[in-house]
């Protein structure tokens, strides 16, 4: 509602305005004058810095080109030619000043943004945290590395006693944020799960009906789900269509993929996923992976499976971490240095 106050008030807002504006127009005059009569450099560095005010006031373009036609009448007989041509170019800065102030909101949105996505990537970094379980008798390495801020891939670890722990990696389809969101859900799944002293192939069972009821239906999620008995060296594992690991024999010195089938998360209910079973002996790897590791461009080719093996073997001597270190280089490499997927591997070895 009006009020005589506010009435007061607005006055004083405008007169204010008005008398700022008649200070600029003034100061805009000794500064172009000025420069008409001397064309010095010290007129022009005010002019910059008058520019800059405007800048930081979210004064219009066509507002300043308004002030200097006020100015150059006060100054000079302008022809009328030159007057008009003055109006043709604050309609051009008018459309010019509307387009600068969009993208200018526009950056701020995109600055916002960007330092929420900073928080998310740190969260998930949190999530994600790359320590692996310490364990008498087995060597464990890994890498995982996002091929944008935030990764698709997930993997877990969880020690359930002095004999017995449990190893995932995943691969949620897509990249970005959908993917990442994707990846929290079943990060907190897993960590329910796995408390229930829950089978591979129970996990996998009650996980997918997690993922089929609560991501659109375009996502699914790959998985490899298994736990690692320390007394017997014996690895029961579960797999929802994942990509294929490799299983590594010291004395045959020949990697085999790892068996297993299963359907992908969060494409059929009520999906069921056999359970697989191999020991490993003194020296034997066993090699989890995403698809960011085996589906690697090379130039105007993928690599082949085959290669991989064979970068694989070349890195059998060393500790299961400088497996994971060096194939990623090589790869990275061999790729121009760039990383088109989420690359996350894990090795177990067998000491």
């Amino acid at each position: 509602m009006w009020s005589s106050s506010n009435g007061t008030a607005n006055v004083r807002k405008g007169r204010a305005g008005q008398l700022n504006r008649q200070h600029l127009q003034a100061q805009y005059k000794e500064i172009l004058q000025a420069y008409l009569e001397g064309r010095g450099e010290t007129q022009l560095y005010l002019a910059q810095q008058l520019g800059k005010w405007f800048l930081k006031q979210n004064v219009a373009p066509e507002e300043i080109i308004d002030m200097h036609l006020h100015t150059m009448e006060e100054m000079v007989d302008m022809p009328e030619p030159v007057r008009e041509s003055f109006q043709l170019l604050t309609e051009v800065m008018i459309e010019y000043g509307n387009t600068y102030r969009e993208h200018r909101s526009l950056r701020s949105r995109q600055k916002q943004l960007e330092s929420e996505i900073e928080v998310a990537v740190t969260m998930q970094q949190t999530l994600l945290s790359e320590k692996v379980p310490s364990l008498e008798g087995v060597d464990i390495g890994l890498v995982s590395v996002p091929a944008k801020k935030m990764s698709g891939d997930y993997y877990h670890f969880v020690r359930h006693d002095a004999d017995l722990f449990s190893v995932a990696i995943a691969d949620i389809t897509g990249k970005g944020i959908p993917a990442a969101l994707c990846m929290s859900m079943i990060k907190y799944a897993m960590d329910c799960l796995y408390l229930t002293r829950l089978d591979p192939s129970e996990i996998l069972f009650f996980l997918n009906g997690i993922v089929e009821r609560n991501i659109d239906p375009s996502m699914f999620v790959t998985m490899l789900c298994g736990c690692y008995c320390l007394e017997s060296h014996h690895f029961r594992y579960a797999v929802a269509g994942h990509e294929p690991g490799f299983l590594y024999r010291a004395k045959e010195e020949t990697f085999y993929d790892l068996a297993g089938q299963g359907i992908a998360l969060g494409v059929k209910r009520g999906a069921k996923y056999p359970e697989y079973s191999i020991g490993l002996e003194e020296g034997d790897l066993l090699i989890l992976l995403t698809d960011g590791v085996t589906e690697r461009k090379m130039g105007e080719r993928f690599l082949q499976r085959e290669e991989l093996i064979g970068y694989l073997q070349a890195e059998v001597g060393r500790s299961a971490q400088e497996i994971a270190d060096n194939l990623y280089r090589r790869l990275l490499e061999l790729s121009h240095f760039e990383l088109p997927d989420d690359h996350t591997m894990i090795v177990i070895r067998r000491a």
